[in-house]
């Protein structure tokens, strides 16, 4: 089993090394790029909006439960905008991507590894770590830091309607603390975090689409490893970011 994990890791770290070999050629491939931007990135508003509007509201009623008594009410948009900025926002969006994005990229992979048009590339002499993988890894890398901005933005919105509906709080007393106590560190973390997940979670769907074998139940397979494996690793790597990035705050 533990020969199995270190091998896993040698082939993943080698993936990824031939991933950023092939870096510098990735202009070759922007019309790529684009097209995986926009499947990354702008077919996925809706849902991130939609998940993000329902944190914004579910961290507004928990920080009213929960801080009545001990936290005054002008203080709440503070707490929300931080704890989102710095940690729901991308830690929630890189986990509802796991399951949109990295699912989709590992079954579209594998079904080509499967039916042999990975092998059909390389007979013409193009790696496919150049032609398909690394367009989406940059996609990833691109998409992930502005979907949790928007999500930022919604999830902020949600909550000062709940305020306002529930407490009557106005938007200028909400959103006038929330600038008083900015700090653009909250927002730089989150990003850096999220930067750090969307390439995770498209270089480990790139990684198992393409060690797929077995035919239809092998892609299944490597599809739910790909969203076991990136939820798990998407957690720790908020840990070891917020460390890096805070341990020392």
């Amino acid at each position: 089993m533990k020969s199995d994990f270190l091998t896993g890791v040698g082939a993943f770290t080698i993936f990824v090394g031939k991933l950023l070999k092939c870096f510098p050629r990735l202009g070759k491939r922007f019309p790529e790029f684009v097209i995986q931007l926009k499947r990354i990135g702008v077919d996925s508003l809706p849902l991130i909006a939609l998940t993000s509007s329902f944190t914004g509201l579910v961290t507004a009623l928990q920080l009213v439960y929960q801080g009545r008594g001990y936290i005054p009410e002008h203080l709440f948009s503070v707490l929300i905008s931080k704890s989102t900025m710095i940690e729901l926002a991308p830690v929630l969006t890189a986990l509802v991507m796991t399951g949109k994005v990295g699912a989709a990229i590992a079954a579209e992979i594998g079904t080509m590894r499967v039916s042999e048009q990975l092998d059909a590339l390389k007979s013409m002499s193009i790696e496919p770590e150049e032609f398909l993988y690394l367009p989406r890894v940059a996609a990833g890398v691109v998409a992930f830091p502005l979907l949790t901005i928007f999500a930022n933005v919604v999830g902020i919105g949600s909550a000062w309607f709940f305020n306002w509906l529930r407490h009557g709080i106005h938007y200028h007393t909400f959103f006038h603390n929330i600038r008083s106590y900015f700090e653009p560190f909250d927002l730089i973390s989150g990003i850096v975090k999220s930067i750090v997940f969307g390439f995770v979670i498209t270089s480990l769907a790139c990684f198992f689409g393409d060690r797929t074998t077995g035919g239809a139940e092998g892609v299944g397979r490597s599809t739910m490893l790909t969203v076991v494996y990136s939820a798990v690793w998407v957690l720790v790597m908020d840990f070891i970011v917020a460390y890096i990035i805070l341990g020392s705050v």
